[in-house]
């Protein structure tokens, strides 16, 4: 006789480590490993909660002394693109979009070390070496693309996304460009081009990692309509940028504790037994 049994994933909190967006705090993750044939189911299911996927592994900001790091998406039916980003639109819609499986290539890498030197050259990505860029792309158990955008006169390689895609939307894992055309403005373009493939594909989110309020750095997300963030357990309109800027106050995160006891797990894939 066989049996099914839910597979339950463990959760973990890495060590504090200095947090990049709000000196003088420290930064934990809660993560859990994302693997077998429940990897999707459960990528679906913790995406929704405000999880991030990085390789074969899901994590959420889990500090003990803050919750500002707030994860995004935008709600594709409620955006309309603002004056400006019409302008980036308009100056980079002769871009050619090609979709293609999680594969490194030695161009994508030479675009990332650029970008990375010109824009994070002091970050955690900084010492990243061509195995470990291989790494980042092609190791995904679930359904993964690369995005790639090319220039149509020399067929250059300008901008990349890592884009995963869940039941409910698409989620910008990692995107890099070309940082010697400023004037492209081509990371919020990548933005706009996904919300497009989003519509192309039915799709109501577009996910984009974490905002957090008044963070210079995570500032542009703000300016998308129809933007989302994970707080207090929900999805909330943001209106008011302002308005989330208590969730950095230090008494404002619940125990870890309780924040693992109010994730809602999906059924991620039966277990056989033999018996």
């Amino acid at each position: 006789m066989r049996h099914t049994l839910p597979i339950a994933p463990q959760f973990y909190v890495t060590a504090p480590q200095p947090c990049p967006y709000l000196p003088g705090r420290m930064e934990r993750k809660l993560f859990t490993a994302l693997q077998g044939e429940g990897a999707q189911r459960l990528n679906d299911g913790l995406s929704k909660q405000g999880f991030r996927r990085s390789q074969n592994v899901l994590y959420r900001p889990s500090c003990a002394d803050c919750a500002a790091c707030l994860s995004a998406r935008i709600d594709v039916a409620d955006f309309s693109p603002s004056r400006t980003q019409r302008r980036v639109a308009r100056r980079n819609a002769g871009l050619e979009r090609q979709v293609a499986s999680p594969w490194a290539t030695e161009e994508q890498y030479a675009l990332f070390r650029r970008y990375l030197e010109s824009r994070h050259a002091s970050g955690g990505m900084a010492d990243m070496d061509t195995f470990e860029f291989a790494a980042m792309i092609e190791e995904t158990p679930i359904r993964t693309r690369v995005v790639e955008y090319l220039d149509p006169e020399t067929g250059a390689l300008v901008a990349t996304s890592l884009t995963d895609i869940l039941d409910d939307g698409v989620s910008m894992v990692y995107s890099f460009f070309e940082p010697d055309l400023p004037k492209a403005s081509l990371g919020t373009y990548l933005i706009l081009d996904h919300v497009e493939i989003a519509r192309e594909i039915g799709l109501p989110y577009v996910y984009l990692g974490y905002w957090v309020p008044g963070s210079d750095k995570m500032g542009y997300k703000a300016a998308f309509a129809g933007l989302d963030v994970y707080a207090g357990g929900r999805w909330q309109r943001v209106h008011d940028p302002d308005a989330f800027r208590s969730q950095a106050h230090p008494l404002v995160n619940d125990p870890i504790a309780e924040q693992v006891a109010n994730i809602s797990l999906p059924d991620t894939g039966p277990v056989r037994r033999r018996g």
